[in-house]
């Protein structure tokens, strides 16, 4: 059913979260606008300016090393002003309400951290934009380091472990999907009453199967997007509105 009105899609999604035992939120680059980060498949959006730089082309690639972090300094500004929205904290209440156990997000800004959900209840399927890890022993770095190594030496730095190059934590095209998170994401699909797809245009895969999972296993299933995707006929509820606006009054609640 697709909302004929904003009004009547909230009471009707306040209604489904009061019946629900289980809520898992699914979120994409939707519910981060309203803080500043722009989304990246949109028109207008960064890979509408920028092509994407693949997995493969970065680990073989110098210069596609340089070029990928020259573009996540120029973004730094941005993620580190960015605060959590209203759909933020929105979920952010169900959480200490005890209704959400997790939220499964294919966004890389780390604000549903910041808005109070625990790191460990958050599940990155595409990693996280805040910090750097290295492809080959997987050790952390903080992203000042990086910088100051791209500074000093001109070039995007290696690992001082391995010597294998250092990327930001999050899933490039062509890299594997992280198997942890896959199988927590499955899990939490399959066993909640209620999901709510929030801010995702449902057309990256896998990741788009969850929503899907989640009815076929029995669930109510909500979408919360501007645009039509192409799993609303599924749908218990389609609330095609300003994501702050349809979850702002369950913020505190």
């Amino acid at each position: 059913m697709i909302a004929s009105d904003l009004r009547s899609g909230v009471e009707r999604l306040g209604d489904m979260i009061a019946e629900a035992k289980r809520i898992v939120p699914f979120t994409g680059a939707g519910i981060s606008t309203e803080c500043g980060i722009p989304d990246f498949r949109s028109p207008g959006g960064i890979w509408t300016r920028n092509r994407p730089i693949p997995f493969d082309e970065f680990v073989a690639s110098q210069e596609a090393r340089d070029e990928s972090w020259r573009r996540r300094f120029a973004m730094e500004e941005v993620f580190a002003a960015a605060r959590p929205g209203r759909g933020h904290r929105a979920l952010a209440s169900l959480y200490r309400a005890g209704k959400v156990p997790a939220i499964i997000t294919q966004n890389i800004d780390n604000l549903h951290q910041a808005s109070g959900v625990a790191s460990d209840h958050v599940i990155e399927l595409h990693g996280n934009t805040t910090y750097a890890r290295c492809i080959g022993c997987r050790q952390a770095y903080p992203l000042n380091w990086v910088k100051r190594r791209f500074d000093e030496e001109g070039a995007a730095p290696n690992c001082t472990v391995c010597d294998e190059p250092v990327k930001t934590a999050t899933i490039s095209f062509g890299q594997t999907m992280p198997e942890d998170e896959m199988q927590r994401a499955t899990a939490l699909s399959q066993a909640c009453d209620l999901f709510i797809a929030i801010g995702s245009s449902l057309v990256v895969w896998p990741a788009a199967g969850f929503p899907m999972m989640a009815k076929e296993s029995g669930a109510r299933l909500v979408i919360v997007n501007r645009e039509p995707t192409e799993q609303d006929d599924i749908a218990d509820l389609v609330i095609r509105h300003d994501i702050g606006e349809t979850l702002g009054p369950f913020v505190g609640n």
